[in-house]
């Protein structure tokens, strides 16, 4: 990895590593095979959320084994802090989703704003069905009504996590494991 900025220096000072990579891959790697075994070799549309999910996305990708068809969406609530917003589009799927099967891919479900409104707008563009697979689901009682992962890698605390696609004020996303800032909240 290269030299962390202060902040992410000081943030990794006062964070807990909760999962390591090797433990990932293999949680990641027993999710591909339950994906397999739900699509029952339906090629699915894999709708990556940029840009947390990247890191997962690819993994859990490679440990599927029916065909996919790959695209992406970048919508944010974040966009460089901590605490979210209103959603904010970048990009919007280009493949038809019309009848299709859709995996919604993202790193992580927290409250599930980001993500009901993703997986609404592929109901909305004619998606017959839409399976959400989350590396890690925050364990708390702020998730929005009527989102929920399908399949799911890990529980995490509800604390400020980093790591593995996830980012600390835009940084240390490609570190190797989640981690959780001890005080929990980020700011």
């Amino acid at each position: 990895m290269n030299t962390p900025t202060p902040a992410l220096t000081e943030a990794l000072a006062q964070a807990e590593l909760l999962h390591e990579r090797a433990e990932l891959e293999t949680i990641i790697h027993a999710m591909g095979r339950r994906i397999d075994a739900e699509l029952a070799g339906e090629r699915a549309v894999f709708l990556t959320v940029m840009n947390g999910a990247l890191i997962f996305a690819g993994q859990l990708a490679l440990a599927i084994r029916t065909d996919l068809e790959f695209d992406y969406v970048h919508a944010t609530r974040y966009r460089g802090a901590t605490t979210g917003k209103e959603l904010h589009w970048l990009r919007e799927p280009m493949v038809s989703l019309e009848g299709r099967v859709v995996l919604l891919v993202d790193d992580i479900l927290d409250e599930g704003h980001t993500l009901k409104e993703v997986r609404d707008d592929c109901y909305r563009r004619g998606a017959k069905k839409v399976y959400i697979a989350s590396l890690c689901t925050k364990r708390h009682d702020r998730l929005v009504e009527g989102i929920a992962s399908d399949f799911n890698g890990i529980e995490l605390p509800d604390r400020y996590v980093f790591g593995y696609g996830m980012d600390y004020y835009e940084q240390g996303r490609n570190l190797p494991g989640i981690y959780a800032l001890k005080d929990g909240n980020g700011e």
